[in-house]
């Protein structure tokens, strides 16, 4: 008597060539990391991968809508008994800093997909991103509300937030070189805890803190 087929629990599979493309992509990059490496490190067949995520630019998205959900829902879940809207955005920039050093990969998706793709953007990691600015935005909003803050640009805001630290991410082996050669200060030094503060300390002067 033949032994019925162990089918494969969909979900988990799924889950698990996620939790290994993070790695990947977050180890290597995205241009680096090569399929064949993936299936191994799951255990799984190249083309089951290509069964769930049909090409390697979909995984790549998928694990960037993932790691956006996760941004989004630890800023919901911090903010939960804050009442001030100056630690509401404090707790934004910290944690969208902390996100953005532990999987380097993000800042350079992110920026690559708003220079390059423009309208061509995959509607889903569009909506995802605007989700995120939204946030953004509300706690600026609840701000200017409560007489905490004065009336700002929002984008404007939020570009100088994100794109700063985006930037100082994948800029750091430039800047450090740029120091060793010409000897300025190109901030080579500077973790992303001192960036965050000295974000937050220019937003606070840009928003007439009251």
């Amino acid at each position: 008597m033949t032994k019925p087929v162990k089918r494969r629990d969909a979900k988990k599979s799924k889950k698990l060539i996620l939790d290994c493309a993070i790695k990947l992509f977050s180890t290597n990059g995205y241009s680096s990391t090569s399929m064949e490496e993936l299936a191994k490190m799951c255990d799984l067949n190249k083309a089951m991968i290509f069964y769930y995520y049909k090409t390697k630019q979909g995984l790549y998205e998928a694990v960037i809508i993932q790691i956006l959900d996760e941004i989004y829902a630890t800023i919901i879940k911090e903010n939960t008994d804050i009442s001030k809207p100056m630690e509401e955005l404090e707790s934004f920039v910290k944690t969208y800093a902390l996100f953005a050093c532990s999987h380097s990969y993000l800042p350079s998706l992110l920026l690559r997909e708003l220079s390059d793709s423009g309208a061509q953007m995959p509607e889903t990691l569009f909506s995802h991103m605007r989700k995120l600015y939204i946030l953004f935005a509300s706690i600026l909003d609840r701000g200017v509300k409560k007489g905490c803050f004065e009336d700002v640009i929002p984008m404007i805001v939020y570009f100088m937030v994100v794109g700063t630290l985006n930037l100082m991410v994948t800029t750091k082996p430039l800047r450090i070189k740029a120091h060793e050669i010409d000897g300025i200060d190109t901030c080579s030094t500077c973790d992303m805890d001192e960036i965050s503060e000295y974000l937050i300390k220019k937003i606070k002067k840009m928003l007439k803190e009251k």
